[in-house]
């Protein structure tokens, strides 16, 4: 259905090209006078959104119930046998802190899950499982506010509303397109897990990060919005907390009762010396974290190799491993492949740290020259902490970018990454590229995602 509303939106913009264009320098614009930033630098967007059919949400929906089910075993898993968090290689300080967390929900509270959507069959492949530091919220909400102005949004609505009401279908009082909301929904969800842990709903809450490198537009929508629930809530530096042996204190001298961890585990243990206050009250169990330790279970890359192991395979069912076999790029550590095999086949190749985010580190054959490549195998890979992963090309879809003046038709490879909040599908984040890699070392942009009913 997607490709059918992308068809249908093209031809509108191609109708009216001048007042097309004219528009979509608005758009730009109106991108510069927002909170779109990352890390300070403005988004890059298309002009035309990305548009999914209620029954597309829906098989996202129970694709992501498939993938926390196996979650859950694999988390059970590693809390039970000794042996089995050998394959995962943690750290031991964090092996530690992981299975303090043992009786505790194994519902990973937030999460981002980026797959290859092939928008033609319905049939996709995993990218990432992002959990601590899931981001792009304010993006979104910025792109789809300023979609809704373009001129033709406007025409693509007003289209759908006819389409509607020549069925005699719906309610007429009904948007014909719906937009993901990603801050309230959060704030319900975390305001419920709270309460569920401690029988109450008004915590002092901080939202906590190495906030030199973090996005702090989007942190401070956040505080709005527990704000506006009053409650107390407060941006912390994750090395500026206290601790007196009983309370986790921010550095304007709240208590801290539960808080909204951003700081990735990665950067976490790089600097492991510098955050021991958080440590020490999460370990004590002196505040409430989500998301706790255990996500790193299904943040690690490794976790894609490990789900084709045996011992992971046993624990699941026939549906789940069907569901492994054809959803899970074929990944091993990258010491086990054989060099020349690498070598021969470079475009069937990506090879990534097991635990870096941002596409930092990553090697994809397909965007390399044979020298490129010979050299990052050779002499850029650690091969005791990266992975190698069948490639998958991403799908590819034609859409309008504004440049110089104009706007101009290409073509970008798609990414979709599935926001769940709590163990339920809550939104979508769309990105796509020129290149077959999709990050913002390369040429990311993003783009408003909407439902249409």
């Amino acid at each position: 259905m997607s490709d059918q509303y992308s068809r249908e939106y093209l031809n509108i913009i191609e109708r009216d090209i001048e007042g097309n264009t004219a528009s979509a320098g608005k758009q730009v614009e109106d991108i510069l006078n927002s909170t779109a930033r990352c890390h300070g630098i403005y988004v890059r967007t298309c002009y035309m959104p990305k548009i999914f059919s209620e029954e597309e949400y829906a098989s996202f929906g129970k694709l992501i119930e498939t993938l926390y089910g196996i979650f859950d075993k694999v988390i059970k898993r590693y809390y039970d046998d000794a042996d089995y968090r050998t394959l995962f290689g943690f750290d031991e300080r964090l092996e530690k802190m992981i299975l303090r967390c043992r009786d505790k929900s194994r519902v990973i509270p937030i999460a981002r899950i980026d797959i290859f959507y092939n928008e033609s069959t319905g049939d996709f492949k995993f990218c990432e499982f992002n959990t601590d530091g899931s981001s792009a919220m304010n993006e979104d909400r910025e792109l789809n506010n300023i979609v809704r102005k373009t001129l033709a949004y406007k025409e693509f609505v007003k289209k759908l509303e006819e389409d509607r009401d020549k069925q005699c279908e719906g309610n007429e009082n009904e948007s014909v397109l719906r937009r993901l909301e990603l801050f309230d929904t959060w704030v319900d969800e975390f305001l419920s897990m709270y309460d569920r842990d401690c029988g109450r709903e008004t915590p002092n809450v901080a939202i906590v990060d190495f906030t030199k490198s973090a996005s702090m537009e989007e942190f401070e929508e956040f505080e709005k919005r527990f704000a506006a629930r009053e409650i107390n809530v407060e941006i912390c530096d994750i090395t500026e907390l206290t601790y007196d042996g009983v309370n986790l204190i921010s550095p304007s001298g709240m208590r801290i009762d539960a808080v909204y961890r951003r700081a990735v585990t990665s950067d976490i243990m790089a600097h492991y010396d510098e955050v021991g206050a958080f440590i020490d009250a999460v370990c004590d169990g002196n505040v409430l974290i989500y998301g706790d330790f255990f996500t790193q279970i299904a943040h690690n890359k490794i976790l894609y190799k490990i789900l084709y192991d045996k011992t992971t395979q046993e624990i699941l069912d026939d549906e789940e491993r069907a569901f492994v076999k054809a959803h899970v790029p074929a990944t091993y550590r990258a010491a086990d492949v054989d060099m020349e095999e690498l070598l021969r086949n470079k475009d069937s190749w990506i090879l990534k740290p097991e635990d870096l985010y941002g596409s930092r580190g990553l090697f994809s054959g397909s965007e390399m020259s044979e020298e490129e490549w010979e050299d990052a195998i050779m002499n850029k890979v650690d091969y005791d902490t990266y992975v190698a992963q069948e490639f998958c090309t991403p799908y590819c879809t034609e859409n309008y970018e504004y440049i110089d003046g104009k706007l101009v038709k290409g073509r970008y490879y798609n990414l979709t990454g599935l926001y769940v909040y709590n163990g339920k599908l809550t939104g979508i984040y769309s990105r796509m590229s020129h290149d077959k890699i999709i990050s913002t070392q390369y040429n990311e942009m993003s783009t408003a995602t909407l439902i249409a009913r």
